[in-house]
């Protein structure tokens, strides 16, 4: 494992991609409808965020809210916005889908993962879902294109899902995989957070926003005391 401890922040606009790189974020996960969960920002949108930034960008790949199992129709979008996201310059994408039964859904992945060629990918948080997630980590290693699991251990939030995340951790030793956790994680809880868990990456969202709102501006000051927290 590197010894290295990254930061990664959620930006919902260009504004909150210019502010990111002079805060100290390591990398940004654009989206745009956080209040939904994250669904796949514009073009244009994700066109300006790759010229203004010397952060490495990767874009949530979702249509809908509606749940992470999706139709023949929808699978044929995220081809085309994956298409898309490759061709303006995005360092990778951000994806998840289950199947009705709530197992990693892999011939979707596959289907997907054809169209990423060049691309880093995360699987987001649709793993949290999955009915055995330590089952779902090892069908995830038969896809070398996916170098990051975003996941609170199965819980509402990662502190709540701290023992799986630490068991997950140990798992992805010696994997291209590294356990990138998120939510509900703070200032106050980090330390502890990554002692308990030895996890290297971590994920803030409204956290780092004015008074946590979804839709407040992103205050640079949390993200340099995160930093600081991190070396």
């Amino acid at each position: 494992m590197s010894e290295k401890k990254l930061l990664e922040v959620i930006a919902t606009s260009v504004d909150d991609i210019v502010q990111l790189n002079d805060s100290g974020a390591d990398r940004i996960e654009l989206v745009s409808a956080l209040s939904e969960g994250g669904l796949t920002p514009s073009i244009g949108m994700i066109e300006r965020a790759v010229e203004v930034s010397s952060l490495p960008i990767r874009v949530m790949i979702r249509p809908h809210s509606r749940s992470f199992r999706y139709s023949k129709e929808d699978l044929e979008v995220m081809v085309r916005d994956i298409r898309a996201v490759r061709g303006v310059g995005a360092s990778g994408i951000v994806l998840g889908v289950l199947t009705e039964e709530r197992w990693v859904d892999t011939e979707a992945l596959a289907f997907l993962l054809a169209e990423a060629k060049g691309l880093s990918v995360t699987f987001h948080r649709a793993f949290d879902e999955a009915c055995d997630l330590e089952q779902a980590f090892d069908t995830l290693l038969q896809f070398p294109q996916i170098d990051r699991i975003l996941t609170s251990g199965g819980q509402a939030t990662a502190v709540e899902g701290i023992s799986m995340l630490g068991r997950l951790r140990q798992r992805s030793e010696g994997t291209p995989i590294r356990i990138l956790a998120g939510s509900g994680l703070s200032e106050d809880n980090l330390a502890d957070f990554l002692a308990a868990t030895g996890v290297e990456e971590v994920h803030f969202g409204r956290a780092v926003r004015l008074e946590q709102m979804l839709d407040g501006p992103i205050v640079s000051e949390a993200i340099r005391r995160i930093k600081r927290s991190l070396q």
